[in-house]
């Protein structure tokens, strides 16, 4: 089983969650989980040893327990037997043939569109450079103040070197950027704005259809980090009318540690959008070798660099379970799992003093929730000496990322409750 390497018997967690003000917490949990159609998945991620409670799926994501075979006969036979012949064979293609899927299966994105590359932060500064600079005589760049660090240190960076100014959205902590915040900020001077679906820190959800077309009203760009989304919410980026987004693939697509970004350019920016980083896999021809760089009028325009081949199979596994139940499936059980968290924090936690830094909505909320005291820095660290695995966020806060394929109702409750007794020990 993937909560536990030795899964405990129904008395032991009786006695685990003992004291538990509502005695029926259990009982839902079990229930809810005897009735989850995508339980099924659980035993496809891999063990960890010592591990009884990952509340941090939303951070970076539990291997399949497959991958191990699929690296090795990948490099017995891809690598290590085709070799440089794999590049004719499949590897040319894989960055945009991979991005592809991902936007079929997660982006609500056809064809052409989304490409596998660099990391984050490198395709958030791409698109923001070839952003800021495809609205000539506009001069604004619009981010949440609260929005991730690398998000914001960025475009500090690209409107230092553009010459523009940062305008900053200040948004209530818990609920989220609006529409009405945003349209309070942009103007005849916005070029673009970058913004997060899903508030890395409280998890609030954004209505990015109707943001992005407040964006446009104004006559600027819009770029969407999609980190905490991608994987776990279901959007629709052609229909919604956005014209950029970035997102990672080690978090709900589990593609393992530092595995690259992906990055979405709609079809109508491909020859007006040129990104900054000119190397030779985004020229038109790349075995042309040219004194001179021309870009490709395609999605490969935003690749630079040699891709990295073998970062890409971690999350192949992931897509083909989000594929075969479908986002709205994984947001179904999404919903339940942190609305049964929500419940268990009311019974077990707000008691002892226990804030809850999330929306109660469900429909504005994103796959985790954070709560928050001034004691979860050190009890954060004795949870992770127990094998119970959330995520501290500073200065006072504990985020339970609630993977949907990888994580049960029965292991949120465990976890919860083991906040509560490191509160009470």
């Amino acid at each position: 089983m993937t909560e536990s390497t030795a899964p405990e018997s129904p008395e032991d967690e009786h006695r685990r969650v003992a004291g538990v003000s509502a005695p029926d917490l259990l009982s839902e949990a079990r229930r809810l989980d005897a009735a989850d159609p995508l339980a099924r998945h659980l035993d496809a991620f891999a063990d960890a040893p010592g591990v009884t409670a990952y509340l941090d799926g939303n951070s970076l994501g539990r291997p399949l327990k497959d991958l191990p075979e699929k690296a090795a006969a990948f490099i017995r036979e891809d690598w290590g037997t085709r070799l440089i012949r794999s590049w004719d064979e499949q590897w040319m293609e894989l960055p945009m043939t991979l991005g592809d899927r991902i936007a079929e299966v997660t982006l609500g994105a056809a064809a052409g569109q989304t490409v596998i590359a660099d990391s984050t932060s490198v395709l958030l500064y791409k698109l923001m450079r070839a952003g800021i600079a495809a609205r000539p005589g506009r001069d604004e760049i619009v981010i949440e103040a609260g929005n991730f660090p690398t998000d914001r240190f960025i475009a500090a960076g690209v409107a230092k070197e553009a010459g523009a100014t940062l305008r900053w959205v200040e948004p209530d902590e818990i609920t989220g950027v609006s529409v009405a915040d945003v349209a309070a900020v942009v103007s005849e001077r916005t070029a673009l704005v970058v913004l997060s679906h899903v508030d890395y820190r409280s998890g609030a959800l954004a209505d990015m259809p109707a943001i992005t077309s407040a964006v446009h009203e104004a006559g600027a760009l819009m770029l969407w980090d999609l980190c905490h989304s991608v994987g776990v919410v279901p959007m629709q980026l052609d229909a919604w009318g956005v014209d950029m987004a970035v997102g990672c693939t080690y978090k709900y697509l589990n593609g393992g540690p530092g595995s690259p970004a992906f990055a979405y350019l709609r079809t109508e920016h491909h020859g007006s959008i040129t990104q900054p980083i000119h190397g030779w896999w985004s020229a038109a021809d790349i075995f042309a070798m040219g004194p001179e760089y021309a870009p490709v009028n395609s999605i490969r325009q935003l690749l630079s660099g040699t891709p990295p081949v073998l970062s890409m199979l971690g999350m192949q596994g992931m897509l083909d379970i989000i594929e075969a139940e479908g986002v709205t499936a994984v947001r179904a059980k999404s919903v339940s799992l942190t609305d049964f968290a929500v419940r268990a924090y009311d019974e077990l936690l707000a008691p002892l003093g226990v804030r809850l830094l999330s929306t109660r909505d469900a429909a504005h909320r994103g796959g985790h929730i954070t709560i928050g005291h001034d004691s979860f820095q050190q009890v954060t660290k004795t949870l992770w000496s127990e094998g119970i695995i959330p995520d501290f966020r500073f200065p006072d806060g504990i985020r339970l990322g609630l993977s949907p394929l990888s994580t049960s109702h029965s292991e949120t409750l465990r976890g919860i409750a083991a906040v509560r007794d490191a509160l009470l020990a």
